[in-house]
């Protein structure tokens, strides 16, 4: 019955669907789609676990799952490929159409799954140099035997398991969108890591500096986007000492850069991808050993972007979560470590422009000469129509993203290449596979150096006490400036000069404060000896975290779930007091004084019952919309400077010409605009009033885990009660925040705690596909089994057996 009423929601999404979204069509065949014998109704008895025994080709020895009530897979296996191969097996059992969705996503290809509306995502994603970056990251993994044996017995467990499927039993988005899946590869694997590096690493405001520049200058750019704050809380702590290291960094050359306006730039991924981690020492741990966390802060998806497995062989036991489509734990823990990421927000994606020879592109000037370009022609096949092709132009930069073809401007003779870390080609899933089997900071380090991009603040705690951050990456070592704005692409000094050197990559060992921290603010204070680009990304939830950690001697394992799920609003508490001060003496009506005092007793904390956070909200929107006016107005698309130096500006320069609203006649101050932004606030909240909607913080922010299918109603969960919000240590919106909470004390074996908003099973019909949302959204946890051996039983809901097919 309960799947039954699914089937009918199903119906009717569909119906809505395709009526109100244009992106992916024509319906499928619904009488195939409805068959009794191999449509929809056939997921229904999509069983969660599969046979007792089951006999898989190319295994070495039998291998024992057990899986526990949530369906979290503890894999024994007597070797590395028999356990990668059947990680593989077991993962495509239940994520399969997530993980080759997600690569198609990566590639360009879903114009093949949903058609012609799809074109323009599919040449961004070629034109950025997805499959030519998942070929760089392939062809480094191939050089290492070792790797490339258990790449291959992965991808040959995902092969088992989709060879085992008929149309009756592919997974329903398969059937919905009425295509089938393909055989997996090791560069698919790739081009999923791609897909993560993009998410992470994919941002840059290069373009639209520039156009603010050409605009209002060079001097007024400055003051508003600094390279450090007023206030700077880094990731490395200030008093981290860097004056023993020889530091060469390239000189700024005397050169212009172009001034080249676009009107048109690529979409970017989420602007609050990020995360929170922290580690606290012995000497600021209740019980003497190390206690580490992690929350990486993603776009809140179902099927959820991570699975949870245990993983482990005679050499080695990890527990933590996977990707699905990649080798190992990402985020996790064995016998003797533990580790988390956050993004390190460096500024790793670069824009130059490029003089080609004539309309052929067959050249382009450098250095005083015309060097020959390489192309690419990529064939977009489209689903129920001929295939679109794209030559993509290569020079030594990187792709030429943007040309007269593609959102150039229509200009003729020019492009605007990337240079992009995320083309370097490095062995991101080394680093997770000797993660796996670190017993200690040597290997933890060792470990590391093979990640190249996304820049991550890799965190660490292990049982001999230590804990540690590097702030990991293939960084390009960069004169003061570089990066900023579009470069000039024929002028070798703007070309990158080399990288950081490994070990001058920021870092530290047991710090004396006794803890280590990253929530992608800025990385270093100003005395590191090489240039950091302030991305402005994160400015709150750092201070908040690092001033938890300062406030007393001793922690325990209810303090790090606590700040998990802190709700204070740092940004309200710095600005709101000065707005409430400035309308003290205004003339407000009943309802705008109830409103001013309902805001004005709120306690900071976004708490889901309560209308403090809500008003705020409604008037911090509309505050800033009124201060950056003169960008919201431009053609040209531009960044608005950070909210952390808008809230600055706010305080101490509330006549800054920014606080002019264009429109108006009159000459506004920050006081006006604290005016204007509240009035129109009461009225928002008045007409939200009058249609019946709760105006709580919960019922307002109105939290949803969406379907990876644009959210399909039937699909997704709704309404979740859960405070917080971007730039809070619970950084929970609406559909973006916590995607995995892990909390490891390095016990003896290691006590850990973890839950993600999701489930195990990526099927919409089976009991484990959201089962841990509700968990997740009161701020609970699993206690997580972590087996010590494969006879240990206790907690098992089944288990089966994998033997070698003879």
């Amino acid at each position: 019955m309960r799947y039954f009423k699914l089937v009918l929601s199903l119906i009717l999404t569909i119906g809505i669907f395709y009526g109100l979204n244009s992106k992916f069509d024509p319906l499928p065949p619904l009488g195939k789609f409805l068959a009794p014998n191999q449509g929809i109704w056939q997921n229904d008895k999509t069983y969660d676990g599969m046979a007792d025994e089951l006999s898989i080709p190319g295994l070495k020895a039998p291998v024992t799952v057990h899986y526990d009530n949530h369906l979290i897979p503890h894999v024994f296996a007597q070797n590395d490929e028999d356990l990668y191969r059947t990680q593989g097996f077991i993962t495509a059992q239940h994520r399969l159409w997530q993980m080759e969705f997600q690569t198609h996503a990566a590639a360009g290809r879903l114009s093949e799954v949903v058609g012609a509306a799809a074109i323009d995502y599919d040449r961004t994603q070629r034109r950025k140099g997805m499959i030519y970056g998942a070929e760089k990251a392939v062809e480094t993994m191939r050089k290492d035997p070792i790797m490339l044996a258990q790449l291959e017995a992965y991808r040959d467990g995902i092969n088992m398991y989709i060879n085992s499927l008929n149309s009756a039993s592919y997974p329903v988005e398969y059937k919905l969108l009425d295509y089938a899946p393909e055989p997996w590869t090791i560069e698919k694997t790739a081009l999923l890591l791609m897909y993560m590096t993009d998410m992470l690493a994919g941002r840059d405001s290069d373009l639209e500096y520039t156009n603010f520049i050409a605009k209002f200058g060079k001097e007024r750019f400055d003051f508003l986007f600094p390279d450090f704050f007023d206030v700077n809380d880094p990731i490395i702590p200030k008093e981290r000492d860097w004056s023993d290291w020889e530091v060469n960094t390239p000189e700024v050359p005397d050169s212009d850069f172009p001034l080249d306006q676009l009107d048109e730039i690529m979409a970017k991924p989420h602007p609050d991808n990020g995360s929170n981690n922290w580690a606290v020492g012995p000497k600021k741990s209740y019980s003497g050993n190390p206690i580490l966390a992690n929350d990486p802060h993603l776009q809140l998806n179902l099927p959820s972007i991570w699975y949870a497995m245990q993983l482990a062989t005679p050499e080695k036991s990890t527990f933590g979560v996977t990707l699905p489509g990649a080798m190992g734990i990402v985020i996790g823990f064995n016998q003797d470590i533990s580790w988390g990421v956050t993004n390190a927000t460096r500024d790793v994606k670069d824009w130059y422009k490029i003089t080609f020879k004539d309309d052929a592109k067959d050249e382009y000037w450098h250095d005083n000469q015309w060097k020959a370009t390489t192309k690419r022609i990529e064939e977009i096949k489209i689903k129920g129509e001929k295939p679109f092709y794209d030559t993509v132009v290569y020079t030594h930069h990187g792709p030429v993203s943007y040309d007269e073809t593609f959102m150039g401007n229509g200009n003729k003779g020019v492009g605007y290449a990337m240079k992009w870390a995320g083309h370097l080609g490095g062995n991101n899933q080394k680093t997770l596979i000797e993660l796996n089997a670190a017993k200690n900071y040597e290997d933890y380090k060792a470990a590391i150096v093979h990640f190249a991009a996304p820049a991550q603040n890799f965190i660490f705690s292990s049982r001999e006490g230590d804990i540690a951050l590097w702030v990991q990456g293939q960084l390009p070592n960069k004169w003061k400036g570089q990066g900023k704005f579009l470069m000039d692409g024929s002028n070798p000094a703007h070309d990158w000069q080399g990288f950081i050197p490994q070990e001058h990559n920021a870092h530290v060992l047991n710090p004396e404060r006794g803890f280590v921290s990253s929530a992608n603010q800025h990385p270093v204070d100003a005395s590191y000896p090489y240039y950091v680009f302030n991305d402005g990304y994160e400015m709150y939830r750092n201070r908040v975290i690092n001033d938890f950690f300062r406030s007393k001697e001793k922690f325990d394992i209810q303090d790090f779930k606590d700040l998990h799920n802190n709700n204070y609003n740092l940004k309200a508490a710095e600005l709101l007091p000065t707005m409430i001060a400035s309308l003290k003496d205004q003339n407000l009506s009943k309802q705008e004084r109830d409103l001013l005092d309902e805001v004005a007793n709120w306690d900071y904390y976004n708490d889901i019952d309560k209308l403090g956070p809500t008003i705020w909200e409604i008037w911090w929107n509309k505050l800033r919309y009124s201060v950056w006016d003169e960008i919201r107005n431009e053609e040209a698309p531009m960044d608005a400077p950070f909210q952390y130096q808008t809230i600055y500006l706010l305080k101490n320069h509330p006549e800054d010409p920014a606080m002019d609203i264009q429109e108006t006649p009159e000459v506004e101050t920050a006081t006006d605009l604290f005016l204007k932004s509240f009035k129109a606030t009461a009225s928002s909240i008045a007409d939200l009033s009058a249609s019946g909607e709760s105006i709580s913080w919960g019922d307002y922010k109105a939290t949803y885990a969406g379907h990876l299918l644009q959210a399909l109603p039937a699909f997704s969960r709704f309404d979740l009660p859960i405070g917080g919000n971007s730039g809070i240590v619970n950084a929970t919106s609406q559909n973006h925040g916590p995607s995995w909470r892990m909390i490891v004390e390095m016990t003896d074996p290691p006590t850990a705690y973890g839950v993600y908003p999701g489930g195990q099973s990526g099927n919409p019909g089976s009991k484990y596909y959201d089962d841990l949302v509700d968990i997740w959204a009161a701020g609970e946890y699993l206690s997580i089994k972590f087996m010590q051996n494969a006879q240990d039983n206790s907690g098992i809901q089944f288990s089966q057996t994998l033997t070698p097919l003879q």
